[in-house]
């Protein structure tokens, strides 16, 4: 029985702990393009034959985009060339990819789970975060009530989903990867012990391959030993990045779930870059045509931003949000770039696909909390007066009439 029709506005007041879900759908690509061909007649499910989402090689996306359970058992991996995946076995089916059916497919998922909750966020086109908190009195067993949705998925649209519990996002996201597929996981502050402490340290959020032979280099090999490894050597070796691995191994997340109305509020850029980028003085080239990109579409808004977000996709596919509230809310090229390029320090640098920005908690209102004793309201007037001349003179007569002499 589905009783879904409830929905508390102020149900984040009730209690104090915080109740987190997180879903993600069973190798997306693969089951959405399956689906849809189930419901135009197609005989078979590519789900168990030896079938792959390929793209086009011209473009870029000659690689696997997803693979079914079939195509696992030849070692065909995510993001190997179809070519390299075509030896392993000469019979492949390749289905191309239909990123349009896909954005429908991702809209319908977020439609049914904002009839849950409101505080929903669309982490990834697969995956989305819900805020269950303060819902206790009207959801007595969290595990039961996911099982619910898990199970009306299934049977409303057709394919599978993991979900994961916590109170938090780090630990909902995590436990949702625990096994797969079509299950349902919790990881809670006291669990942490029991089943986040005992993986190895590559499985941690955040934990790409270098990192992890780092950590290893440190003799980290599991989440406790990051855990109980002293923070003031992880500043030494990661710098603030070392904040963020401690805390993690440690359950530790107070970012919010963002609902989408208020994403819808903010401005961004992306772009999909050339080739893969490791190297950081070209990542902050990228950067900071991003950061101009945003700047000049704010300031023509005549608005400014109190949260700044880097959205970065890597070489292997997956995705990761870091962002950064400020106390004063900034609408500079410099003021953005200089906020980025801090959140860039934060993340792990292995190969970048495409790189994006967001400004979001947008305000019309400049406010400024200063000291008595400082003196840099005039100076900032004056840098905002200037971009927007700058801005003028790129309007009327291109975009390259001013370049900078170099980037910091």
């Amino acid at each position: 029985m589905f009783c879904y029709d409830i929905i508390i506005m102020n149900g984040r007041d009730i209690v104090n702990k915080r109740l987190i879900f997180h879903i993600d759908v069973n190798n997306a690509y693969l089951s959405w393009s399956a689906t849809e061909m189930l419901k135009k007649g197609y005989k078979k499910d590519i789900r168990n034959q030896v079938a792959i989402i390929g793209g086009d090689e011209a473009k870029r996306h000659g690689i696997v985009l997803a693979k079914s359970m079939p195509a696992k058992k030849y070692n065909i991996v995510t993001a190997e060339s179809i070519y390299s995946a075509r030896k392993k076995y000469k019979n492949l089916l390749i289905i191309p990819p239909d990123h349009k059916l896909y954005k429908k497919y991702s809209d319908e998922l977020y439609e049914y789970l904002s009839t849950l909750t409101p505080y929903v966020e669309r982490y990834s086109i697969d995956e989305c975060f819900l805020d269950m908190s303060g819902m206790n009195h009207f959801i007595k067993d969290p595990e039961e009530f996911a099982n619910e949705i898990k199970s009306k998925i299934k049977i409303k649209f057709g394919y599978t989903v993991n979900v994961g519990i916590g109170n938090n996002k780090l630990c909902a996201k995590v436990a949702s990867d625990f096994e797969k597929p079509d299950k349902v996981h919790t990881l809670y502050d006291n669990e942490i012990e029991n089943k986040l402490w005992p993986l190895n340290v590559d499985d941690l959020f955040m934990v790409g391959k270098q990192t992890a032979k780092r950590l290893q280099s440190l003799k980290i090999n599991t989440v406790y030993d990051l855990a109980h490894y002293p923070k003031e050597k992880l500043l030494k070796n990661f710098k603030s990045y070392g904040n963020i691995l401690y805390n993690y191994a440690n359950g530790i997340d107070d970012s919010p779930v963002e609902n989408e109305r208020s994403e819808l509020k903010g401005i961004g850029n992306s772009i999909t870059l050339p080739k893969d980028y490791e190297n950081k003085d070209d990542i902050k080239v990228k950067l900071l045509e991003l950061s101009e990109q945003v700047g000049r579409r704010i300031r023509k808004d005549k608005k400014y931003a109190y949260v700044v977000t880097l959205y970065i996709k890597y070489n292997d596919f997956t995705k990761l949000t870091h962002q950064r509230k400020l106390k004063n809310p900034i609408n500079t090229d410099d003021d953005i770039y200089k906020i980025v390029l801090f959140l860039l320090d934060e993340v792990e640098l292995k190969p970048i696909r495409s790189l994006g920005i967001r400004l979001t908690d947008l305000t019309t209102d400049k406010l400024e909390q200063i000291s008595l004793f400082d003196n840099i309201k005039n100076n900032n007037d004056n840098i905002e007066n200037l971009q927007y001349t700058i801005d003028e003179l790129k309007t009327k007569y291109g975009k390259d009439i001013i370049k900078r002499a170099s980037i910091k």
